[in-house]
């Protein structure tokens, strides 16, 4: 469904990506790992059409979108949501009207319809009964569910995930991530994550990409990825799981 071709990206005079080529099945969760700052979430922009390679195509279900703009470009939008590191929601919005603000906004729909939508998708992470709360008064793991109803709420075909477990305790980045998996599998969408969580991320991905030095260094099933032999990645996972021990 994703697919990304020589990709180049340099940001401030500093090359972030230096020729990224990925393909991202359909239908299946997809995590890619690598270094802080190494350009993961800048991966992610192009992936969505919020920034444009300096070289390369993107292509996303057929549709090569680096140079669309205007209509054309929100019409590949639509296919897609994205939950941000820290939820990204509106303050001085509630609950429901947070998870509501994107069925206001693009779709044209009757306020019993909006409601049935919203508190359907609240039930769905396990916020019923909590719409009428604000951003302030929850918890970090309730502002990401309340982020992830949000992303769910327009039945989108691709969700991208930005490092959605970002400032939370092990036990609730858990059950995010159960969370996450358990919206997948119910709902079929091609997920895109990007993560630091090792190894968590090996038990509930089907795919696992890493990104070094501006490049994919490897792509493989989540098991297989665990088995390569090259010596830098697995450098990387050992001290990524040694860090999650120490957490």
């Amino acid at each position: 469904m994703i697919k990304l071709v020589g990709v180049e990206k340099t940001l401030g005079g500093q090359p972030v990506l230096r020729g990224v080529d990925l393909d991202i099945p359909a239908g299946k969760l997809t995590t890619i790992i690598g270094g802080s700052g190494g350009g993961k979430s800048v991966l992610l922009k192009h992936v969505i059409g919020l920034m444009q390679p300096d070289r390369g195509e993107v292509w996303v279900d057929g549709i090569e979108i680096s140079r669309l703009k205007g209509r054309a470009l929100n019409d590949v939008r639509k296919k897609f949501a994205m939950l941000f590191q820290g939820a990204a929601l509106f303050d001085s919005l509630t609950v429901f009207e947070n998870v509501a603000f994107p069925l206001r906004e693009k779709l044209r729909l009757a306020e019993t319809e909006v409601a049935r939508r919203v508190e359907e998708k609240l039930e769905q992470v396990g916020l019923s009964g909590m719409g009428h709360k604000f951003p302030a008064e929850l918890s970090g793991g309730m502002k990401k569910r309340v982020g992830l109803a949000r992303a769910l709420v327009m039945e989108p075909e691709i969700i991208l995930f930005d490092e959605p477990t970002t400032g939370l305790d092990p036990l609730m980045a858990n059950t995010i991530h159960d969370l996450i998996v358990g919206m997948h599998r119910t709902f079929g969408f091609t997920a895109v994550m990007v993560s630091h969580e090792i190894p968590e991320i090996f038990l509930i991905s089907d795919w696992v990409a890493m990104l070094k030095d501006g490049k994919i260094a490897a792509m493989a099933p989540s098991a297989d990825f665990q088995k390569t032999t090259d010596p830098a990645i697995r450098e990387f996972i050992s001290v990524g799981s040694m860090a999650s021990l120490k957490s």
